[in-house]
This record gives C-alpha cells, sequence and structure tokens, in this order.
C-alpha cells in the first residue's frame, strides 16, 4: 500500500473539514454580531451562546489548521527493524479472533478512516491509546488495549 496516497487523502480531507469549520466560524460569528442579536434585557441570551459557538468555531479552525500544517510536514519512512513502528507507520495488527486491520501511525489531528484500494485504514496519532502500544513494536509482538473495561488482544503481523 502506498504511505503517499494515505497521507494525501488524510490531507484532502483535513482541507475539507478545514473548509466547513471556517464556514461554520463565519456563520457563529455573524449570528454573535448581528443587531437583532442583541440583548433586550438579562434573559435574552441568543447573542452570548452565539458568541461562545463562534469562540468554539474558531479553536476548531485552530486545531484543524495545525492538523493540517503537521500532515503537511510528514515525513514518511520505511519501517526500520532497529526503531520499529514510529510516526508514518502502515501496520497490519490481528485481534484474537483474526480479524484483521491496516492501521497508519501519523501526526495529531486526523483520528478517521479512510479508504485506498477498497482497504479501510484507521488513521491515529501515536498519542492515542492503540498508537502508544504500537510505538517501538515490531511484527510478531502482541499488545493489549482495554476498552471499556474489557481486553483486548492484538497481534502485530507486518510494519511498512
Amino acid at each position: 500500500m502506498d504511505k503517499q496516497l494515505i497521507a494525501r487523502q488524510v490531507v484532502e480531507q483535513l482541507g475539507t473539514d478545514l473548509l466547513a469549520a471556517e464556514q461554520a466560524a463565519r456563520v457563529a460569528h455573524e449570528t454573535a454580531t448581528h443587531e437583532e442579536n442583541i440583548a433586550e434585557n438579562k434573559y435574552d441570551t441568543l447573542g452570548l451562546e452565539a458568541a461562545y459557538l463562534a469562540a468554539g468555531q474558531a479553536r476548531r479552525v485552530e486545531e484543524i489548521g495545525f492538523s493540517l500544517r503537521a500532515w503537511r510536514q510528514l515525513q514518511l519512512r520505511p519501517y526500520n527493524e532497529a526503531l520499529g513502528i514510529r510516526l508514518s507507520a502502515l501496520v497490519l495488527v490481528a485481534d484474537e479472533n483474526g480479524h484483521e486491520q491496516w492501521l497508519f501511525l501519523g501526526p495529531e489531528g486526523a483520528a478517521l478512516k479512510i479508504h485506498i484500494q477498497q482497504q479501510a485504514i484507521l488513521v491515529l496519532s501515536p498519542h492515542a491509546p492503540l498508537g502508544q502500544r504500537l510505538l517501538g513494536r515490531h511484527p510478531g509482538d502482541e499488545i493489549e488495549l482495554t476498552v471499556a473495561g474489557r481486553v483486548h488482544h492484538h497481534e502485530i503481523i507486518a510494519a511498512y
């Protein structure tokens, strides 16, 4: 599987998300500052609520922009046996039932699923619980992950 294509798809998705977040931030700002939303009494909170929403949308734009810059600067590296799994690794894991899943370890902010050649790839950061457990590991290693109080076992099948 082509890591360059994976990274490109993530950048495209983040770009789309950024445009949507910017539009939502503009609408929230316009609502917050519109003259019809000036409070007429202490119970009239529409303008205040819109201002909170605008601030949240602005933070979201900032976060997506940060993620997009990080992904654009990502240096794709091949798997190195001496270093183990690290940022930009493409990893195939199997759970205790033999169900296989492709994972791509990328920088912050892109916890999403993409499809390449009809294959689903979960994109996660090294700060995600599963991402943390993968760092420095090698094919053949087993990892545990507790989700909702239940322990899941995964075997690393391959890393690229």
